[in-house]
């Protein structure tokens, strides 16, 4: 069984072995659970003896933050960064908790970057009660997405800086790429937030009044970043309707070069097949006739070039 426990008495902390943890009598135990999900309900099932609806949830194939109260305690499910790469559609694993007074169990397939920092901070005795835990999880779990959060709105504000037709398709697989993490991002960002106030409002002594200060500011960092990628969801789509019509005049543009050639050649074409007639032609014999026709044939490029000046269409 992969995962580890602890045990907190008072001000100190100390790590145990998963399976002496249920024996552990003090002010709260925890248990981490990394591992697939039949073997995290058999043990759940069988040694920590917890309810079937709490195993299942804790071991559920797809899940979204939520808060849920049973009984005594609650179940929160929470979304943060992974220390391993996921696919975009799904960028953000999940850490399932059941939290009741003196006993927290977690459960993770992923292991999240919060988690090592959690762990720190119960090491440290700073975790008291399975309020705090929530609560360091949950702040855990803010901290480390604002930086990313953040990086996402600079690399969309570098592409704006750089908005030319000279960087068009760079520009736009950059844009794509920041939307499609920014829209990862809040699919679990919205319901995290709500999450975590819901558990900040439950009722129950298990959780004390500076735990409930801590989840009100997790989830207020939680509604701001969601916020911040709904914002950066929409300058991506205007940055991509600039990159269209940016896109849209240079097709018009190398259009209008192709027309120009197109009038130039037409009635040079017509000039040139003209006198190649198998016919005998006014002048066709003049040693002098090469000269003329050449002369035709650049006056008509030039009023074709004057016309279009005149227009002022090279400037489209």
């Amino acid at each position: 069984m992969n995962g580890f426990g602890y045990r907190v008495t008072g001000e100190s902390a100390e790590s145990v072995p998963i399976e002496a943890a249920l024996a552990c009598d003090d002010a709260l135990v925890w248990v981490h659970l990394s591992t697939h999900a039949e073997e995290a309900r058999a043990w759940l099932a069988d040694e920590a003896k917890l309810d079937l609806h709490v195993v299942e949830a804790l071991t559920a194939t797809e899940t979204r933050p939520r808060c849920d109260e049973f009984a005594t305690g609650a179940l929160v499910n929470l979304r943060g960064r992974a220390k391993e790469e996921l696919s975009q559609s799904d960028p953000l694993a999940s850490v399932r908790i059941w939290a009741t007074k003196g006993r927290v169990f977690s459960v993770s397939r992923a292991h999240l970057v919060a988690t090592d920092a959690v762990e720190a901070v119960v090491a440290a005795g700073s975790v008291r009660d399975p309020g705090d835990l929530i609560a360091a999880f949950a702040t855990a779990i803010t901290t480390d997405l604002d930086p990313v959060v953040a990086a996402l709105g600079d690399s969309l504000d570098d592409c704006e800086e750089r908005l030319s037709a000279d960087h068009i398709f760079d520009l736009r697989r950059n844009v794509s790429d920041v939307r499609k993490q920014a829209i990862g991002f809040r699919r679990f960002l919205n319901p995290q937030r709500d999450a975590l106030e819901r558990l900040g409002a439950l009722p129950g002594d298990w959780l004390e009044a500076d735990d409930r200060v801590h989840l009100a500011a997790a989830a207020d960092r939680a509604a701001r970043m969601a916020e911040e990628l709904e914002s950066i969801r929409e300058r991506s789509a205007l940055m991509h309707d600039a990159l269209s019509d940016l896109r849209a005049e240079q097709l018009d543009g190398r259009g209008l070069v192709i027309s120009i050639v197109a009038m130039m050649f037409l009635p040079l074409t017509f000039v040139t097949g003209f006198y190649g007639m198998n016919v005998k032609l006014p002048g066709a014999q003049s040693p002098h006739a090469w000269q003329w026709i050449t002369l035709t044939c650049a006056a008509i490029v030039l009023l074709v070039l004057g016309f279009f000046l005149r227009k002022h269409w090279f400037k489209g």
